[in-house]
């Protein structure tokens, strides 16, 4: 973080303002939300699409009507999840990206959790959401904490 300080010498006064480094195309954790944020759109969309496949990809699988109901709803708040990222990424939003990033790493958490759950060591799926988690770990950390140009 920098610092700038202004001082007008006509008034004597001082003013200290909080300036932070520009969060664009030029760093690194601001590439590294869009792989989520546009994974989970199409995840979403899929889940609406074909829900059967989309359960069965995921590691659950259901043969009734309502079943398919809940898939086509996980798909719906994955598609908004991915377009809240989308909206904040696309307005450079550094903070709020970061808080609302960071607050969704409960959610492939939670999947690896259900997961292990329903098929019990199922190597393959539970390694999806977990290096997904980790990942959103590793992301919000240098979104938290990074103050060069070259992290931020």
């Amino acid at each position: 973080m920098s610092f700038v300080v202004k001082i007008n010498y006509d008034k004597h006064t001082m003013k200290t303002e909080h300036a932070l480094p520009p969060w664009d195309w030029r760093s690194v954790s601001y590439w590294l939300i869009l792989p989520i944020a546009l994974g989970i759109l199409v995840i979403g969309l899929r889940f609406v699409l074909a829900p059967q496949l989309s359960m069965a990809d995921f590691g659950i699988r259901s043969l009734t009507d309502s079943g398919l109901a809940y898939g086509r709803i996980k798909g719906i708040r994955d598609i908004f999840s991915g377009l809240a990222l989308l909206a904040l990424w696309l307005t450079r939003m550094k903070k709020a990206t970061a808080y609302v990033f960071t607050a969704a790493i409960i959610i492939p958490v939670t999947d690896c959790l259900l997961i292990y759950q329903q098929n019990g060591v199922d190597w393959p799926r539970l390694l999806v959401h977990g290096g997904t988690a980790i990942y959103m770990a590793i992301t919000s950390f240098i979104l938290f904490y990074s103050n060069s140009k070259s992290l931020a």
